[in-house]
């Protein structure tokens, strides 16, 4: 099923799904920071439950696979200096704000696996609220400070072959997701690619 999604393209939505696929073969959860609706998250699920159902020889065991979703459920926090756009103005604090048991009813309506859901700011959150290891985590916090803090979040926990997309990465309304990945990526050595408005990571 392809759910409707009015914050991810079509393309985007086709890559990522293609890319959490193949990290079926990689040991280790699948994360999703910034969840809004559940949109992708609906999607990522979708492609657990098909790993669950159908696994493939020579991929990590079916059991080992868990969804982890996070949000302030509260909306977009304060932007900072490095948010400011001309064309984001929309993008103000308490924006994208959907309720945590509005999330969680999607999952239920959709006859699929309620993932972990945890509810905070990414700043509260700490390496101990994520799983051991991470395999496929999509960012998609929209701010500076979201995606900053995400990528420190999950780093320590990728396994090798793992990948970090990040959305909106080219999306000038939101300059501030850029300037956070490429300030992390200039102290490591991880292949960094575009697709549309995705940074897809490559962990080494």
């Amino acid at each position: 099923m392809t759910w409707h999604n009015d914050q991810v393209s079509a393309k985007e939505t086709e890559k990522i799904i293609s890319i959490a696929r193949e990290c079926l073969a990689i040991e280790g959860d699948f994360v999703e920071l910034g969840c809004y609706k559940g949109d992708t998250s609906l999607l990522i699920a979708e492609v657990l439950r098909d790993f669950g159902s159908n696994p493939v020889e020579n991929l990590v065991e079916k059991s080992a696979k868990k969804l982890w979703i996070y949000d302030s459920f509260e909306g977009l926090p304060e932007k900072g200096k490095e948010d400011e756009s001309e064309i984001g103005r929309d993008f103000r604090k308490g924006e994208l704000m959907v309720g945590k048991k509005e999330v969680k009813a999607r999952f239920l309506r959709a006859g699929l696996p309620v993932p972990i859901i945890k509810k905070a700011w990414f700043s509260e959150l700490t390496g101990e609220d994520l799983p051991e290891k991470i395999a496929f985590a999509f960012l998609d916090g929209d701010l500076y400070g979201s995606i900053r803090d995400s990528l420190r979040l999950v780093e320590d926990r990728m396994n090798a072959g793992g990948v970090i997309m990040v959305h909106d990465y080219t999306n000038e309304a939101l300059p501030g997701v850029a300037k956070a990945v490429d300030e992390w990526m200039a102290s490591k050595d991880y292949k960094l690619m575009r697709y549309e408005s995705l940074a897809v990571i490559v962990i080494k």
